[in-house]
């Protein structure tokens, strides 16, 4: 039986081109069906070029209207009601298919997702939590990333919960070690933030480890790694900064280095396993967790690999059922004082 996933066909830099082939690899590779969403012309003439009379399951959806990158999101989602961003994502809130993928406007698409679908139960704000590599092979759970740069400590609290529910469900970590960011070990190291949130994290029904440091993302000490969105953001820009100065140094030093013709294939294999650990294309994405529905966020520079990805962990994310495991979990944990609904932006610090 076959996942309908809705694949936003004009969210990449270079659109709709790595969106057709990254949706070829997925028909050709998982149990899926993929809806593409777009200017219907368009998608079927480039659509019919890539498949040459092949039959994939590949359904086309017409949306006349795309958010760019540089649009405001909160302006964009209010007069494009006939975004590729909403007509994908009422296809989820209406189940007629099981998750939601973008490469486009992060802002845009979280403020889309939240409006068209809605939050769970018992989760003031979604989070955007992506994977990251560590020295044990297994990735970490870095959250949030973006979506929130002001959070409260119950924020963290709901983050905590919904990232140990994805490393088990998804990652399939039996039991998820929970750290929070701080500067330092010691529960009364760190700002107002993350000292009040501590004591929250230590209380949940969660494998808490306590605060960890930001080398501690990549050492696999912890595999959910909780803060708010304004140090998450600065963290995965950092590091996916200083993985692309390592990569083209050790690319440089190879290059100049070796040259024995074994030596150098060696080197060379070492290096592309080097290079696919800290490529985000391999990831597929950031997954939006709280709202009913999956919705998968990926970069504007994804290429048909990444976005091959981006499906892959929209459809592992709709089989485990994420979305239930985490309304379930955040019914079993105790109820704080009702508040007033905070405001939250619409745009976010990651595009």
């Amino acid at each position: 039986m076959l996942t309908d996933i809705v694949l936003d066909a004009f969210g990449t830099d270079k659109a709709p081109e790595a969106e057709i082939r990254g949706a070829i690899l997925a028909c050709r590779s998982l149990p899926v069906r993929v809806h593409l969403v777009g200017p219907e012309a368009e998608l079927r003439d480039l659509l019919d070029e890539h498949l040459d009379n092949e039959d994939l399951p590949i359904v086309i959806h017409h949306a006349s209207e795309r958010i760019g990158m540089e649009e405001k999101a909160a302006h964009a989602v209010r007069t494009k009601k006939d975004s590729s961003m909403r007509v994908g994502l009422k296809l989820v809130r209406e189940g007629k298919a099981a998750g939601f993928v973008t490469a486009g406007n992060t802002g845009a698409a979280m403020a889309t997702a939240k409006m068209v679908l809605g939050a769970l139960p018992g989760v003031d704000r979604p989070a955007l939590a992506t994977p990251m590599p560590s020295s044990t092979g297994n990735p970490c759970v870095l959250l949030d990333v973006g979506a929130n740069v002001d959070c409260k400590p119950h924020n963290l609290a709901q983050f905590a919960v919904m990232g140990e529910i994805y490393a088990r469900s998804v990652l399939k970590i039996k039991e998820p070690r929970v750290g929070l960011l701080s500067i330092g070990e010691e529960e009364t190291k760190g700002n107002d933030l993350t000292r009040e949130a501590f004591p929250l994290l230590k209380a949940l029904p969660i494998r808490f480890i306590g605060n960890v440091e930001g080398r501690d993302i990549f050492s696999g000490q912890a595999d959910v790694i909780v803060c708010d969105g304004f140090v998450g953001n600065v963290a995965l820009k950092t590091s996916e900064g200083v993985g692309r100065f390592v990569r083209d140094v050790l690319r440089e030093s190879l290059t100049r280095t070796v040259t024995a013709k074994v030596g150098a294939l060696l080197s060379r294999q070492a290096f592309n396993e080097f290079r696919r650990r800290l490529d985000y294309r391999e990831y597929g994405g950031a997954p939006l967790l709280g709202v009913r529905g999956v919705c998968i966020i990926g970069h504007g520079s994804s290429n048909d690999r990444a976005i091959f990805n981006g499906i892959r962990v929209a459809y592992e994310s709709a089989v485990a059922g994420t979305n239930a495991r985490i309304e379930q979990e955040f019914a079993k944990v105790p109820k704080r004082p009702a508040v007033r609904p905070e405001p939250t932006s619409p745009e976010a610090t990651i595009q």
